[in-house]
């Protein structure tokens, strides 16, 4: 049997081109989450929260590869906050998020537990105790892909919220979300490769 991997699984979401626009329809989806606030370059809990879920997401690996393997997918991230402007300010201090990755439909909540409970025998991390099952339906969503550094990402939100949704008649309708397809430990930052998705409704 094949290793299921979501990039693959689902290409049109996880493939947008990086010049335009494209509008998708996103199916329910389940992750491991953890729930936080603050910039997320220097506030703990954010380093915390993400180290918890490759954790996490690694033991859910290995408890599956016996009956079936998969690949762990990308983090990715839903970022809020009372005033939207706050993203193309780029005030980080105001940003509220859940971290997560994406899970194959056959973890459970039983294996979720199991596997943090694995991960807290080697190492302490506060966030092991915030980590969930979530569920997401996201339904329309607009896309695009931005490459280069996070804090680049300004021109192309403020062409998305100023620009293109007002231009086709078009609302938020949920959580900025990102999902990052570099490693940034591992990739120059004018090449990091991130989704910009954004669920939108009828204005």
């Amino acid at each position: 049997m094949d290793k299921y991997d979501v990039k693959k699984a689902h290409r049109d979401l996880y493939s947008p081109p990086s010049k335009d626009f494209t509008v998708v329809t996103v199916p329910e989806f389940r992750y491991i989450a953890v729930d936080g606030s603050g910039d997320p370059n220097t506030a703990p809990a954010y380093t915390n929260a993400v180290e918890a879920l490759y954790g996490v997401a690694y033991a859910l690996k290995f408890a599956s590869k016996a009956t079936r393997d998969f690949v762990v997918g990308p983090l990715e991230g839903l970022w809020r906050a009372d005033d939207p402007a706050a993203f193309v300010a780029r005030r980080k201090e105001a940003w509220a998020w859940t971290m997560m990755i994406s899970q194959p439909d056959w973890i459970t909540e039983d294996m979720v537990r199991a596997a943090i409970d694995n991960v807290a025998k080697k190492k302490a991390n506060p966030a092991l105790a915030d980590v969930r099952l979530l569920t997401l339906i996201e339904g329309t969503c607009v896309q695009i892909l931005h490459i280069g550094s996070y804090d680049d990402e300004t021109p192309t939100l403020d062409r998305l919220h100023n620009h293109y949704l007002p231009e086709n008649g078009l609302n938020f309708n949920g959580d900025h979300h990102e999902i990052y397809l570099s490693d940034a430990r591992r990739t120059a930052p004018a090449k990091l490769k991130t989704i910009l998705r954004q669920p939108v409704k009828p204005g």
